[in-house]
Formats: structure tokens, sequence, C-alpha cells
């Protein structure tokens, strides 16, 4: 009796997933070309970083981009803030969590989800380009994952851009001394992203990838 339960909530857990698959396309797919915005949820309104995110949304939705983001506080706020009081589409795909991530108010579309793995294929299926801000485990998790997916070309490239050189230069040498010097990675793989500093850098890297003037 107790197999047959928990087979029996296992398969009602694969049309869950299934469900939360159909909602994300039947919504994203009419949103139109999109950049995805990642970075911290624990940088306040005061920040430098939220700023220039918040400047970056806005940029975004004149230039004729939606924004999608994670939908929280932080970073995420800051981003679908400037598209939102731009006149922009806002995209929040929200993640459920033990400790309940609240969306925030700046959101024109959102989407909550209960499982990680179908919201990530959602930023990368409607995503013509990442952006990433300073964070935590999250934005690394993401930038990771992007950047991978490239290199083994289960995606088509697309611009994977990170917000401030400083930050992130710890990292990149950390890349360029262990990785591509143990041979793990080819040095070929560190141009799969780029470094920039302003909204107006993301936004010209961008419409350059894609030929736009």
């Amino acid at each position: 009796m107790k197999n047959k339960t928990i087979y029996s909530e296992e398969s009602w857990r694969i049309f869950r997933i299934m469900a939360e698959f159909v909602d994300g396309f039947e919504t994203l797919e009419k949103i139109g070309d999109a950049v995805c915005v990642w970075g911290s949820a624990r940088v306040n309104s005061n920040s430098a970083w939220y700023e220039k995110a918040q400047t970056l949304g806005k940029l975004l939705a004149k230039n004729g981009y939606a924004v999608i983001t994670g939908g929280g506080p932080g970073i995420m706020e800051a981003a679908n803030k400037g598209a939102y009081n731009a006149g922009g589409i806002s995209v929040g795909l929200n993640i459920e969590l033990p400790h309940e991530q609240k969306p925030n108010k700046y959101i024109s579309h959102l989407i909550s989800f209960r499982y990680f793995f179908v919201r990530k294929v959602m930023f990368v299926k409607y995503s013509k380009a990442f952006v990433i801000f300073p964070g935590g485990f999250g934005t690394l998790d993401e930038f990771v994952e992007a950047i991978t997916l490239i290199q083994t070309k289960r995606a088509a490239r697309f611009p994977v851009i990170l917000v401030g050189g400083k930050y992130w230069n710890g990292l990149l040498k950390w890349m360029e001394d262990c990785l591509v010097g143990n041979g793990y990675i080819d040095r070929r793989d560190i141009n799969i992203f780029t470094t920039t500093e302003t909204p107006e850098q993301v936004i010209r890297i961008i419409r350059n990838f894609y030929g736009k003037k």
C-alpha cells in the first residue's frame, strides 16, 4: 500500500511539472524579444547597482525588449521597475520557496514556479541575452549554466554579459589560472561571455550581436 501511494504521488508530480511548462510557454511565447537580468536579491534601493539595473530595464524597454527577472527584490526589482515605469513588458518568473519570495510590484506578467528546472528552461528559451549583475549562489548558478549550454552547443549562442568588472575580476582570474591553465576548458571558452560597466554598453553589445544599428 505504501509503494502504491509513492507511485501515485510521483505520477501526479509529472502532471504538475507539465502544467508549469504549459503555463510558462503560453505566457512567454507572446512577449517578443526579451532580455534576462540576474543579480542579488539583497541589494537595496540605495545601491549603485540598483540604480544601474533600473536604468538598464528602462533602456531595454525603450529598445523594444521585454525584461525577464526572477521576480524578487534587489536587482530583479530594479530591472523590472525600470522596464515597468518605461511602459515596457516586465516579466517575473517567481520561485516558490520555504521562506516565500514575494514578487516585486513592478511586474506586468507574473508566473510562479514550484520547480527550479522548469523555471530555468523558461529563462533560456525566451531570452535573447543574459545580463548578470553582482550576486550570490543563484546568480552564479545561472551564469555558469548559461555558458555551459553555449559551450556544449545545447543552446544557440547568445550574449552573456557580466556587469561590473571589479566585482567579477577575481572569478575571471581564477577561470584563467585554474580552468584554462589546467586544460579543463579551452581558452576560447572565456570568449563566450563579456564584461562591461554601464547599461548603455550592455545595450550596445546586445544590438551589435543581433546586427541592429
